[in-house]
């Protein structure tokens, strides 16, 4: 057998060194600035007998997570704008978390008039995310939301109108550091009425999916950042232990999607774990969710 010279040894251990140094710096790259700025858009069709006739083809258009401050900066909430408006969305929903740390972020009317420019003719709705919460931002998440064009929706609900015909969209609290009340939240809701339910927190499905509620939309998860293949996600963060990514249907008539947000937090790295958008073209039908 052939045996290694001392110096073919260590010319073979720097090669591999240098080589292992190579892939994480190039990794570190690819999480950090690659994949964290390649914004997947996911598009489905909903289909659900309670959508009334003139709410087929009503598109809803998910984002959440941004957590400006960290590493998604305004430049970028400019470019999710422009994405979301070229899709044209009837109804936007933000689920959560607009600022990573909002005692430390300083506010500036270029934020407000970004979030003004989203339109959406039925409405713009959003809920508390922990971090909305989180630094005394409670007062501040909704005063910047109100400002910018959103309802913000804790616990309560607002009937949607297309002519005579309508459905409802209700939100809770965040799981974290709120107090979610989906009984609050669905008081007074008329029978048969499809029900669009917005919840930070995507555990709490498992709460919401004995009520009547149709859709529950959720992020929080960011699907934890970094995934490993056969594996999933290394870490999850409490109210995302159970559903931290995708499409689940829970049961005949409660269906959620976790979307894995924009922005990042902790770490500003994202491995096969790209940031999404996700959009809903909602339709009267038996289909449930399909990819579109």
């Amino acid at each position: 057998m052939k045996t290694l010279s001392r110096r073919s040894f260590l010319k073979k251990g720097a090669l591999y060194g240098v080589t292992l140094l190579t892939s994480v710096a190039g990794g570190r790259y690819y999480m950090e600035e690659i994949e964290p700025e390649w914004v997947e858009i996911n598009q489905y069709t909903y289909s659900h007998p309670l959508i009334p006739p003139s709410f087929h083809r009503t598109r809803i258009v998910q984002f959440n997570d941004t957590h400006i401050g960290f590493q998604y900066d305004l430049d970028n909430l400019k470019k999710t704008v422009k994405i979301i408006n070229a899709y044209k969305p009837d109804l936007i929903c933000f689920t959560g978390d607009l600022l990573d740390n909002p005692v430390d972020y300083k506010v500036t009317p270029e934020l407000y008039e970004i979030l003004n420019s989203l339109s959406a003719p039925i409405g713009k709705y959003a809920v508390y995310g922990n971090h909305d919460h989180g630094g005394y931002g409670t007062e501040l998440y909704e005063l910047i939301m109100n400002k910018s064009g959103f309802k913000v929706l804790k616990n309560s609900a607002d009937i949607l109108y297309k002519g005579s015909e309508k459905i409802l969209i209700a939100g809770v609290d965040d799981a974290s550091l709120g107090v979610p009340d989906i009984n609050q939240a669905l008081r007074g809701k008329p029978d048969k009425l499809f029900t669009l339910l917005l919840s930070h927190a995507p555990d709490y499905a498992e709460t919401a999916s004995s009520y009547p509620v149709n859709l529950q939309l959720s992020g929080h998860s960011h699907g934890g950042q970094i995934q490993i293949p056969f594996i999933g996600p290394l870490i999850t963060p409490p109210h995302a232990k159970k559903y931290y990514e995708g499409l689940y249907e829970l049961n005949s008539h409660f269906s959620l999607y976790v979307n894995r947000g924009l922005g990042t937090t902790r770490v500003p790295y994202r491995l096969l774990c790209r940031p999404e958008i996700t959009i809903f073209d909602l339709h009267k039908g038996n289909g449930g969710i399909l990819p579109s």
